[in-house]
């Protein structure tokens, strides 16, 4: 049985650049284990499933898979399939929203257009919940040993976990030169569970500017290596800049991460936070997409 996909290269608008995704449009029928399978197959950060809708408040049901196991929540997958759903018209061309029913309940995404063809998109994620920050000696020692960097390169700043629906620990470094020599070391994912408490993936970044930030991202216990653009871990960061007042308010509504220049992928995400360090109050990311290939997948 043939089942198609769309490949999306997101949070970008050139083609080879992003963060890759395949998109199943019509997933219905598929059991969660093939999807798995499907996945690994693939190969890319993420895959995603288009299923009808659940609940009368959703628009569709997606299921999202990396090459290891399903999530909750992501922003690239969000995004990209909101550009595949789009262009095969099941999102009617100049609606202003469109709700998916991911497994942490409804996620809405409001669309932009041009010409009849949609040109950006901004998913709306969980308000944040702030987890312990790092802040020990050793600990922070531990934490740049697992990213392969110096203790001298971590950012005077807490290290420390942030989660808009799936959590990261958000480890800022001093500048864009210490992102670019991070290289996880193998037992990172064990280092960050004993200092953390759990393990959890790497979010690595340094303050460019105000507003504007430097990132990468690790994730090898979920089949990430490294992920060109997450979206899931963008919406954590925009917070955690407003919590500690690394942002000012007029910037905080047009916070810009490049990732994935690194890795020759170059990724572009913008987040808008509302609210301040007391009281966020709303999370969105935002980005494009481009279509870079259609195919069939023979299972």
């Amino acid at each position: 049985m043939a089942r198609a996909f769309l490949h999306y290269d997101v949070f970008t608008r050139d083609v080879l650049r992003g963060n890759q995704l395949a998109v199943f449009t019509d997933g219905h029928g598929l059991e969660p284990a093939l999807m798995q399978q499907i996945a690994r197959e693939m190969n890319f950060s993420e895959s995603t499933f288009v299923l009808p809708r659940e609940r009368p408040d959703t628009d569709v049901r997606m299921r999202i898979f990396t090459p290891g196991s399903e999530l909750p929540i992501a922003g690239h997958p969000t995004i990209g399939s909101t550009f595949a759903l789009a262009e095969t018209g099941a999102i009617a061309s100049g609606a202003e929203r469109f709700v998916f029913g991911l497994n942490i309940g409804p996620v809405p995404v409001d669309l932009q257009w041009a010409d009849g063809r949609l040109q950006f998109a901004w998913m709306t994620q969980p308000n944040p919940e702030f987890g312990r920050a790092i802040m020990a000696a050793r600990d922070r020692a531990d934490v740049a040993k697992s990213i392969g960097v110096d203790p001298a390169d971590l950012a005077d700043l807490p290290v420390q976990e942030v989660s808009c629906g799936l959590p990261y620990l958000l480890i800022p470094l001093r500048d864009q030169s210490a992102v670019d020599r991070a290289e996880p070391d193998g037992k990172m994912s064990q280092i960050i569970a004993s200092v953390a408490g759990r393990d959890l993936p790497a979010f690595v970044f340094a303050i460019v500017s105000d507003g504007a930030v430097y990132s990468r991202m690790f994730a090898p216990a979920i089949g990430i290596v490294e992920d060109p653009a997450t979206g899931s871990a963008s919406g954590p960061l925009g917070c955690y800049l407003v919590q500690h007042g690394l942002v000012t308010p007029g910037r905080a509504s047009s916070i810009v991460s490049d990732q994935g220049v690194a890795m020759g992928r170059a990724s572009r995400i913008h987040i808008a936070i509302t609210g301040d360090a007391h009281a966020i109050s709303s999370v969105r990311v935002g980005g494009e997409a481009i279509l870079v290939g259609r195919g069939e997948l023979l299972i």
